[in-house]
């Protein structure tokens, strides 16, 4: 099988290559990504908790999903593409803002991204991809911030930096 490329990108979000992602998070070359953030009725966001086989950060909180555009797939897409994937539903999305970070991790690796925050809503129970996922839960956006500041250890690391950033978006 053949390794999924990441689209490499300028600071303006301008395409400047392909790189396939295991090299593009060992090297911390800026690449494009997204991030879903899903909510309910109650306004609770889909958090899913990372595979615990999964090759950096496994059994760690995060967003509903995230992932990389492929080569020519639109952000909405691939956030569409990959929910589904994941946590096997639809639903339609909405592209907010995005945002560049850079995350260090002990394994040597780094997501050093341009990340396209895309948000949904759903009603339902998640069906979701055990190669991917090992739980999910809703939570109030005041308790997930309340529990990274109590526990971040149990959170990735983008997953961190994104909700500070998108929480603060939500509060504009």
């Amino acid at each position: 099988m053949k390794e999924e490329q990441v689209i490499l990108v300028n600071e303006n979000d301008e395409k400047i290559g392909l790189m396939p992602k295991q090299e593009a998070h060992e090297k911390g070359v800026l690449h494009r990504a997204f991030s879903v953030f899903v909510f309910n009725g109650k306004n609770e966001l889909l958090l899913q908790q990372r595979a615990l086989h999964k090759y950096h950060s496994p059994g760690l909180w995060t967003n509903t999903c995230c992932s990389h555009q492929r080569d020519g797939e639109t952000s909405l897409n691939a956030g569409k593409r990959r929910l589904f994937e994941e946590m096997g539903f639809s639903t339609d999305l909405k592209e907010t803002t995005s945002f560049i970070y850079k995350a260090p991790f002990d394994n040597g690796l780094t997501e050093h991204e341009l990340d396209h925050i895309l948000i949904g809503n759903f009603e339902g129970i998640p069906q979701i991809n055990p190669e991917e996922v090992a739980s999910w839960k809703w939570m109030d956006l005041e308790e997930v911030k309340n529990d990274i500041q109590n526990n971040p250890e149990i959170y990735t690391a983008w997953f961190k930096i994104i909700f500070d950033k998108f929480y603060q978006h939500l509060l504009v």
